[in-house]
């Protein structure tokens, strides 16, 4: 049970933080030795951290639902990295048992956050429908276990020239309906581990929800302050070290 609440935790701040949940998990369950569980137990942590964002941006939900161009702009995001994710689904999946793969894509993961310092593009463009096909096109790349879904769409709206606070809300706001169709998507791999070990899958599950509202706030803040790309210097770290330390 402590295996679980401890991947949850992990999951719950890893998955809004910029440092790829998805990547953390892989590499975590390698090292607590919960093989052949990796996708079933990544999507039920994901769906506490869903609860997590839709308890923390419920007015902007209703915001979006009231606003057509907002609704228009979620609906083409989500569109167009549910069709990429679908093509890629057995490549992507063979991903989650590769930790070389996940080392890798979370070292490309911390150079994009690095850049993220580096340019310094005006925050005053709202965005636009060519915007969400963009976004859409990288959040796909999210789907990579190693690649930051927050991290890769944040810095994707920064480069477009969008305010900090925006990026912040749409990142998250364009994951609900992906996570959703993730866990339909891996349904009967859901409800066989939740069938066999419902305790501790349960704990999992309200530890990620609780850590990741707690992380949400810390990640406003963070962003507020433009510190974002520190985490690249931690992605980048994590991955060195498990590089040298999984084999």
């Amino acid at each position: 049970m402590i295996k679980y609440i401890m991947l949850g935790i992990i999951q719950g701040f890893t998955e809004f933080l910029p440092v790829s949940s998805s990547g953390h998990l892989v590499i975590a369950q390698k090292l607590f030795g919960l093989s052949g569980e990796e996708i079933a137990i990544s999507v039920v942590l994901h769906l506490g951290t869903l609860l997590a964002v839709i308890i923390f941006f419920f007015k902007d939900i209703i915001t979006i639902i009231r606003n057509l161009k907002l609704t228009v702009f979620v609906i083409l995001t989500t569109a167009i990295t549910a069709i990429i994710a679908i093509l890629g689904r057995g490549f992507f999946e063979g991903l989650f048992s590769s930790p070389r793969a996940v080392i890798i894509a979370l070292f490309f993961n911390g150079i994009i956050l690095l850049i993220t310092g580096i340019l310094r593009v005006k925050s005053e463009k709202k965005p636009s429908l060519k915007d969400a096909a963009v976004l859409g096109i990288t959040q796909a790349l999210a789907v990579i276990p190693g690649i930051s879904r927050s991290g890769i769409t944040i810095s994707t709206l920064l480069f477009k020239g969008i305010n900090r606070e925006t990026c912040f809300k749409l990142s998250f706001l364009v994951s609900i309906p992906l996570i959703l169709g993730a866990a339909i998507l891996e349904f009967k791999e859901v409800g066989f581990i939740v069938e066999s070990k419902l305790c501790n899958i349960l704990f999992g599950f309200i530890a990620s929800l609780i850590s990741g509202i707690i992380s949400l706030f810390f990640l406003k803040t963070i962003i507020k302050r433009a510190k974002f790309h520190y985490f690249g210097y931690y992605c980048i770290l994590v991955a060195v070290l498990a590089f040298l330390f999984i084999k």
